[in-house]
């Protein structure tokens, strides 16, 4: 079972007897599974039960982090570097409400981080998944001006951090972290 089609995120492999099997939590709200027998058996299969939308741990981290980050004396005692290292790798694995929660959490660090708190740079690959939703959007006319809650908040954190960089006096190198040789070389043809 695994959160990806191609079975190399979050993979979780069983075999045998039910006392081998145990309960996991996979991101996402899409399940992945294969079955594959040994032809050693008779036996019938396998049965498992999928549960979702249930208060978890993400959600219980979610409510918990969103709450410190909110109080400016605690901030200061935070690993920053760390939580934000963690939020973007959420942010990149999860899907629907979750990734937009991460996206959020992300967008509160950003408004109360220092100079070097965060590696911006780790937003490259949420820069590029930005990137070609706005390239999407200009080739659909069918729906001029609507945008979607992951493109909005997507804008909304891009929108900050590069506010933010600018304030910190770090935005060229910003700029040139986030996108690719090939891009910086189109635009510059532009």
């Amino acid at each position: 079972m695994s959160s990806s089609s191609d079975f190399q995120q979050d993979r979780h492999s069983f075999s045998g007897s039910p006392q081998k099997w145990m309960d996991f939590e996979l991101p996402g709200d899409t399940l992945y599974y294969r079955f594959t027998s040994d032809m050693s058996n008779t036996e019938w299969g396998y049965k498992f039960t999928v549960t979702a939308g249930h208060l978890g741990r993400f959600q219980t981290g979610f409510e918990i982090l969103k709450q410190m980050l909110s109080e400016e004396r605690v901030i200061p005692h935070l690993p920053l570097a760390k939580i934000w290292e963690w939020q973007v790798g959420v942010a990149c694995r999860q899907t629907g409400h979750q990734r937009l929660k991460a996206i959020h959490l992300l967008l509160k660090i950003v408004q109360c981080s220092t100079q070097g708190d965060c590696d911006l740079t780790l937003l490259k690959p949420l820069w590029q998944l930005f990137t070609h939703m706005e390239n999407n959007l200009c080739h659909d006319t069918a729906k001029p001006g609507i945008l979607l809650p992951l493109h909005r908040a997507l804008a909304e954190l891009f929108f900050v951090t590069e506010n933010r960089v600018t304030e910190l006096g770090s935005l060229q190198e910003y700029l040139l972290a986030l996108n690719t040789e090939d891009h910086l070389h189109r635009c510059t043809a532009q």
